[in-house]
C-alpha cells in the first residue's frame, strides 16, 4: 500500500485531496484521528481508510477516509488537488465571449443548455456551441428535465437537438439537468429510463446534475445511479459539501451561480488530461 501526495508548507485548515494512483481523488475536509494506516513523510499527517476494490474496473471505494493532526506545531498539509475551472450557459447569456473566456479566464471547458422537455430547444445553443468549439473548448450540451414528460422521449430529443456525444475528445457526454420541483414523479424510475435511452444511442451514460438537496428529497437519496452516471453537484459554497448518492466523489462542481463571462462557475474535479479522458469515453 501507497500514498501519492505532495506536501506543501502553509499550514492552515481547508480541504484537501488523497490520491492513490489515479484511481482516488477524493476531497477531505476538518477531519481527525481515528486510527494509523498510512504515514506520510512528516509525523504530523496519518490516513485510515477502508478500501473494497471492483472486480472488473480499476477503481476504490471508500467506506471512510480520516486525516489526523498529531502535531499542529509540525504539520505538513496535503497539495490541493488540481482542478480545470469551467462554465455553464444558456440563452440568457446571449453575448459570450469564447476567445476571452479561453485565453484570459482559463476557463476549458464549458456545458451548453440544448434542450427542455420535449418541445423546447436553446435558441442560443448552435451559436454558442460553434463559438465555443472555435475557441478551443471542450463541451458539452446539456437537457432540462420535465418529470412529468416521457423520459425516453426527451432522451431521443435531447440527443436529436445537439445532446449527442463523439468520440473526439472534446464532446463531454450529455448532461441531465434534475432541479425544480418533485412533484408525483417516480423520479428515480425515469432518470434510469433517460439514462438507458441516452446510454443505448451512445454508449455513455449521461452526466447527472443535481443539488444534494434535490437528490435527497426527489430520489430518496438513491444510489442507484453512482457506479455508472459521473455526478455533476450544485453547491454554492466554499467546499463541496456532502457528497449524495453513493457517489465516491464529485467530477463536476457548481460552486459559484455567476462567472465573470456569464453563466454559473463550475470545476472539473481533475486535471486537463483527465477532462479530455471524460469527454473521450
Amino acid at each position: 500500500m501507497q500514498c501519492d501526495y505532495e506536501p506543501v508548507l502553509d499550514a492552515h485548515r481547508e480541504t484537501w485531496v488523497i490520491s492513490w494512483g489515479d484511481a482516488l481523488y477524493l476531497e477531505v475536509e476538518n477531519i481527525y484521528k481515528i486510527d494509523v494506516v498510512c504515514q506520510l513523510p512528516t509525523p504530523a499527517f496519518y490516513v485510515l481508510w477502508n478500501e473494497k476494490t471492483t472486480t472488473n474496473m480499476k477503481s476504490i471505494t471508500i467506506a471512510s477516509l480520516f486525516v489526523a493532526l498529531v502535531s499542529a506545531a509540525s504539520a505538513t498539509p496535503l497539495e490541493k488537488r488540481t482542478t480545470v475551472a469551467g462554465f455553464d450557459i444558456s440563452h440568457y447569456q446571449s453575448s459570450v465571449d469564447f476567445a476571452s473566456a479561453y485565453s484570459q479566464g482559463g476557463l476549458r471547458f464549458v456545458f451548453i443548455k440544448a434542450t427542455e422537455g420535449t418541445t423546447y430547444k436553446d435558441p442560443s445553443f448552435s451559436d454558442h456551441y460553434t463559438k465555443a468549439t472555435n475557441a478551443g473548448f471542450i463541451r458539452g450540451g446539456y437537457h432540462f428535465a420535465h418529470g412529468d414528460e416521457s423520459a425516453s422521449a426527451q432522451a431521443e430529443y435531447f440527443l436529436a437537438n445537439g445532446g449527442g456525444w463523439s468520440n473526439d475528445g472534446k464532446t463531454l457526454p450529455g448532461m441531465l439537468d434534475l432541479e425544480g420541483s418533485c412533484g408525483s414523479t417516480n423520479w428515480v424510475s425515469w432518470i434510469n429510463e433517460f439514462s438507458n435511452t441516452y446510454h443505448g444511442k451512445t454508449g455513455r451514460w449521461p452526466i447527472i446534475y443535481c443539488s444534494p438537496s434535490w437528490w435527497q428529497e426527489c430520489t430518496g437519496n438513491s444510489k442507484s445511479f453512482a457506479n455508472n452516471s459521473p455526478l455533476f453537484i450544485a453547491h454554492y459554497a466554499s467546499s463541496v459539501g456532502t457528497i449524495p448518492g453513493g457517489w465516491s466523489y464529485y467530477t463536476f462542481w457548481q460552486y459559484a451561480d455567476s462567472n465573470p463571462y456569464g453563466g454559473d462557475s463550475d470545476r472539473f474535479n481533475g486535471d486537463l488530461t483527465q477532462l479530455k479522458k471524460i469527454a473521450t469515453g
